[in-house]
């Protein structure tokens, strides 16, 4: 009986703790280009040029494209969350304990798997040309503009993910806040997870770079992100007869990539 109680429990964390990084650990995961299932220590992304069309002469041959093939490789990296959880104190305590960890390992592996996407969006080379102020139409249009120019598809595959000042900033843009412009249905007041504008998802986020008093906040293409994953997130709990307690270690293998720096780009933003 005692054992499969414990098969149980474990059982049951599991499922919590997956349930807790899906619904809340990362942010960004499903903004990216995902691959799943990576074996080895690595895998590839591949990035295919632009193709031009052309004519041909009546019963030539047709042009070939020869669109230019490239690859960027993504390096797996492990990553590990864990915590005790002591027998007595579960039965002294008025919580449970066994949800605060899971959502405390969801939340560390998630925020991993952010600063991960986001230190690859830190990589492009495409930034918006005005960096001083705060979060500005006008940034906003000059990168817009950027996007057009870089030919990246308004094909609701795009997002933009802004620090809260500058979400507070955007909240202050009738363009972006008034159902003048966007419509009652895309009002953001209802939640401050996300909002749709310009084509765009736009995404508050605490964990985006700061040079001083810079911030820098990134509207990009899903596609110009790879996101590798060896294994999915993953519980193991083990039981520690001297200690009287559970380890409950959580962890997952995942990479990530710049793919194309054309498809990112960066808008510098004071917070001074």
């Amino acid at each position: 009986m005692a054992v499969s109680i414990d098969q149980a429990f474990v059982k049951q964390f599991e499922s919590e703790v997956h349930v807790a990084y899906q619904r809340m650990g990362s942010k960004l995961r499903n903004t990216v280009r995902v691959k799943n299932d990576v074996k080895g220590s690595s895998t590839v992304f591949q990035k295919i040029g632009k193709g031009i069309a052309s004519t041909k002469a009546r019963h030539g041959d047709v042009p070939v494209m020869n669109l230019e093939h490239t690859t960027v490789e993504a390096i797996l990296q492990d990553y590990y969350a864990g915590d005790w959880v002591d027998k007595m104190d579960e039965i002294k305590i008025n919580h449970d304990e066994r949800a605060v960890i899971a959502n405390a390992g969801a939340y560390a592996l998630g925020r991993k798997t952010d600063e991960m996407i986001i230190a690859e969006l830190a990589q492009t080379t495409t930034v918006a040309p005005t960096t001083e102020g705060g979060l500005t139409l006008e940034k906003i249009q000059e990168a817009f503009e950027l996007l057009g120019e870089n030919d990246v598809p308004d094909d609701g595959e795009r997002y933009a993910v802004v620090g809260w000042k500058q979400w507070s900033e955007l909240l202050g843009m009738k363009e972006f806040a008034s159902a003048d412009y966007v419509g009652a249905d895309e009002l953001p007041f209802v939640s401050t997870q996300a909002k749709r504008w310009l084509g765009t998802l736009w995404i508050p986020h605490s964990g985006l770079p700061v040079s001083g008093t810079d911030r820098s906040i990134f509207w990009y293409h899903k596609n110009a992100i790879g996101h590798a994953v060896g294994a999915d997130v993953e519980t193991d709990i083990t039981w520690h007869g001297d200690k009287a307690a559970h380890f409950v270690n959580n962890m997952m293998s995942q990479g990530a990539k710049l793919v194309d720096a054309d498809g990112v780009v960066e808008i510098i933003c004071s917070e001074a």
